[in-house]
C-alpha cells in the first residue's frame, strides 16, 4: 500500500523555522515527483512546493518562494520541505502528495501554526 506520513509540524513564532518530513513507502519512490500542499481554516487546499524524480526541478507557490526549500533523501525514501521566516499566513495543515498510477495519495498531513 501506498504510505506518505507526513510529520514535523509544531507552533512556531513569526520568524522562525520548521522543517517537514514526508517519509514515503509502497511504490517506486525514485520515480516520482512528490509534492506539498496545504489547507489553512476555511480555505481551499493548494500547492506549495514540488520536486522532481531526479531532485533538480523544484517549483514554488509565490507565496513561499525564498523561503521554503523542498529535497529529497532516495537513501532514506523521504521528502522534506525546510521552511523558514514563517509567517502567521503559512499557518495551514501541511500534507505531501503523490499521483502513483493515475491514481491521487496524501500523508495525513501535520499542523503547522505560526502564532506569537
Amino acid at each position: 500500500d501506498v504510505q506518505l506520513q507526513a510529520s514535523g509540524g509544531g507552533l512556531v513564532q513569526p520568524g522562525g523555522s520548521l522543517r517537514l518530513s514526508c517519509a514515503a513507502s509502497g511504490f517506486p519512490f525514485d520515480d516520482y515527483a512528490i509534492g506539498w500542499f496545504r489547507q489553512a481554516p476555511g480555505k481551499e487546499r493548494e500547492g506549495v512546493s514540488v520536486i522532481s524524480v531526479s531532485g533538480e526541478r523544484t517549483f514554488y507557490a509565490q507565496s513561499v518562494k525564498g523561503r521554503f526549500s523542498i529535497f529529497r533523501d532516495a537513501a532514506k525514501n523521504t521528502v522534506y520541505l525546510q521552511m523558514n521566516s514563517l509567517k502567521p499566513e503559512d499557518t495551514a495543515v501541511y500534507y505531501c502528495y503523490v499521483n502513483y498510477i493515475l491514481r491521487d495519495y496524501w500523508g495525513q498531513g501535520t499542523q503547522v501554526t505560526v502564532s506569537s
